[in-house]
């Protein structure tokens, strides 16, 4: 107001904006909202599916080229002394599974080993850890090497005898694939039990107890 008594058309300078009553979106938002946004999505690590094709091919030459050598060097009654006794080259025709369990099962084991194989490629598409993919290959080139032998060996397809030659003391004769299939079996059930996913990333008690408690 004027000292004359009328009303000032002039207003007091306000450094505040007639729409100051609304705040402008980034001084409300709510920064629990935007957490989601802020966080750095984890990198996608890259498939291991070759790494475990390599080991399995490794596992698969060195098993035929071993029981090849065995069978043309070695004959069945006249084992060959690598350390006295205890370790032994010995040619032994196996119809049963590793370390010569179930004789009477040829055509069966067949089947599993098929119905493996199936499985370990399934996983192998989308596998990123390559400790399960050293696991993976391992099973993978010994189940293939026996294959090979049940399919190709005496008797005829599906019964053919599996050809091992490595005795050790009291154990059972076995080859190469016996070998890489119980090695990679043990890897993947350590690795299960640590909380090693096939994806590539580890699962802890804590965050699996609570998926445990979501799900339920």
């Amino acid at each position: 107001m004027r000292h004359d008594g009328q009303v000032s058309e002039d207003r007091a300078d306000d450094p505040t904006p007639e729409t100051s009553g609304v705040s402008a979106p980034n001084e409300t938002a709510d920064p629990k909202g935007t957490d989601s946004d802020s966080a750095v999505a984890r990198p996608v690590k890259p498939l291991k599916t070759r790494l475990l094709i390599a080991i399995a091919a490794v596992i698969l030459l060195f098993d035929l080229v071993t029981k090849i050598v065995v069978v043309h060097f070695v004959k069945p009654g006249n084992p060959i002394e690598i350390f006295g006794d205890v370790v032994t080259l010995r040619l032994v025709r196996n119809p049963g599974a590793a370390f010569s369990m179930a004789t009477g099962m040829t055509w069966l084991l067949t089947v599993v080993a098929v119905a493996v194989v199936i499985g370990v490629i399934k996983i192998g598409r989308t596998l990123r850890s390559p400790w399960w993919a050293l696991g993976l290959g391992l099973v993978l080139g010994g189940a293939l090497g026996n294959l090979i032998d049940r399919f190709f060996r005496a008797p005829g397809p599906f019964q053919g005898h599996v050809v091992d030659f490595v005795s050790v003391g009291w154990w059972p004769v076995f080859n190469v694939a016996d070998s890489s299939i119980v090695c990679g079996a043990i890897l993947l059930v350590v690795l299960s039990l640590f909380g090693f996913e096939p994806n590539g990333e580890r699962v802890t008690k804590s965050e699996s107890d609570a998926a445990k408690k979501a799900d339920s």
